[in-house]
């Protein structure tokens, strides 16, 4: 009996220890429920540390109070049968660990700021991302179809204060013509026999995000292993959708030619009408005398241009411009982030901005080497249509981005009283320790 007391308590003894051992662990309790979900501390404290890893700066408070919506808006999503797959959450994780390994400085680092080895840190993560996701769905579904009126966007801008009326950047219009230079059969069939090459050593045995890192020049999915995300067929240049929609799924295409260049691709997954694939790019280089060739066709434009007086920048466009976007829009450049005319000096092409940000108004530049929306060279002569200075959004001249701006603070207020109302028929409960918490929806608490 006296042994069995003893061996108890050296069992109570190194329990203890590891209890010591392992506090972190232990100690983790429930701090909310909210339906029928629940909010852990460690989900908080997890939340905390990602957000200093991400160099944001968030109190515990909010973070709590932000999952605290989020619960919200996943229960709804069960009741509405919305989902995510379990491809969408891997791909976002994966991002998201990649993007904590470059501000570390390396996965070991990385490991050593969380406590925690990469499997852990993942696995502590998914729940939070697929809810996440779930989040980001339910609220498009709140917002879906959110329209403003013109009477609105005016109230809105109304109500600002004018210490809250954003200011608007020096603001930049210009017309291009652009030339693109030929490219030699030689060229040419050298990048096919690269890319089959590339294909050839996929097939027998390498990772193909390996040699997409090394090779593929798509720099925005190079980094990623030449991953692009889920796609739907409207989202993909239309060769290059035939050949991904055509694969099984690790299977590797012959070559595409696009209107980026060269490609193989591989197909990751697949969701419904939207597939998940990895490319690797390659393009033709133009020879000097190609090159030479295609400056010397926009010198002959330019001379045109500036000799004879019927011979408008506009008119010219439509003759002689073989850039797509621009040629049957009076060679006017679209802000892609925007879809007006007008950008920000940093919005611009690195090639455009030395041109432009000497050039004034009217004036048409000498022709110069730049790059198009797909990265491939091209060369141009741009026209600047017009320039503004800084200066505070007003309705006149910057009407679309006060509209975009009430649209969202439309959405936010849509989402906001949905809160409310379900706060009103959701059961939910707080522990004490965060009862003190200066919440931006009171109604947690009842």
């Amino acid at each position: 009996m006296i042994k069995k007391i003893a061996s108890f308590i050296c069992f109570l003894v190194l329990f203890s220890i590891e209890i010591n051992a392992q506090e972190k662990v232990l100690v983790d309790r429930i701090i909310a429920t909210v339906g029928s979900s629940i909010i852990l501390q460690s989900d908080v404290e997890n939340q905390y540390l990602q957000a200093i890893a991400q160099r944001t700066r968030m109190e515990k408070c909010d973070i709590f109070e932000n999952l605290l919506v989020q619960k919200l808006m996943v229960n709804q999503a069960k009741v509405d049968s919305l989902l995510v797959t379990d491809e969408q959450v891997e791909m976002q994780l994966e991002s998201r660990l990649k993007y904590f390994i470059e501000q570390a400085g390396s996965k070991e680092k990385l490991e050593a700021y969380f406590n925690k080895s990469m499997f852990q840190i993942k696995e502590d993560m998914r729940l939070t991302m697929k809810e996440q996701l779930i989040t980001q769905k339910m609220q498009g579904e709140i917002t879906n179809g959110i329209k403003i009126t013109p009477t609105e966007v005016n109230n809105y801008y109304k109500s600002l204060s004018s210490d809250s009326i954003s200011l608007v950047n020096a603001l930049i219009e210009y017309k291009q013509i652009s030339i693109y230079p030929a490219f030699n059969e030689k060229s040419i069939f050298e990048i096919k026999q690269k890319l089959l090459g590339l294909r050839k050593r996929v097939l027998d045995g390498e990772k193909f995000s390996t040699l997409a890192l090394l090779y593929s020049e798509d720099p925005s999915s190079a980094k990623n292993g030449g991953e692009i995300g889920f796609m739907n067929k409207g989202g993909l240049d239309p060769a290059y959708a035939k050949a991904a929609w055509n694969l099984k799924e690790n299977a590797v295409s012959n070559i595409v030619e696009s209107e980026f260049g060269f490609h193989i691709i591989q197909l990751v997954a697949r969701d419904g009408d939207r597939v998940n694939t990895r490319h690797i790019l390659l393009r033709p280089k133009a020879t000097d005398t190609e090159i030479k060739n295609a400056l010397l066709r926009l010198d002959s434009i330019l001379v045109v241009i500036k000799k004879d007086s019927s011979m408008k920048f506009e008119r010219a466009v439509g003759l002689f411009s073989e850039d797509k976007n621009s040629r049957y829009n009076g060679g006017n450049v679209v802000n892609s982030q925007n879809n007006s005319t007008k950008f920000e000096l940093d919005q611009l092409s690195q090639e455009d901005y030395y041109v432009i940000k000497k050039m004034k108004v009217g004036e048409i530049s000498e022709p110069f080497p730049s790059k198009d929306e797909t990265k491939k060279d091209v060369y141009k002569i741009i026209k600047l249509v017009s320039r503004s200075d800084p200066h505070k959004a007003n309705l006149k001249d910057d009407y679309q981005t006060i509209q975009e701006q009430a649209t969202e603070n439309k959405k936010h207020q849509i989402l906001a009283n949905w809160i409310v109302q379900k706060q009103k028929s959701t059961y939910i409960k707080i522990d004490d320790s965060y009862k003190n918490c200066q919440f931006k929806y009171k109604a947690w608490i009842k």
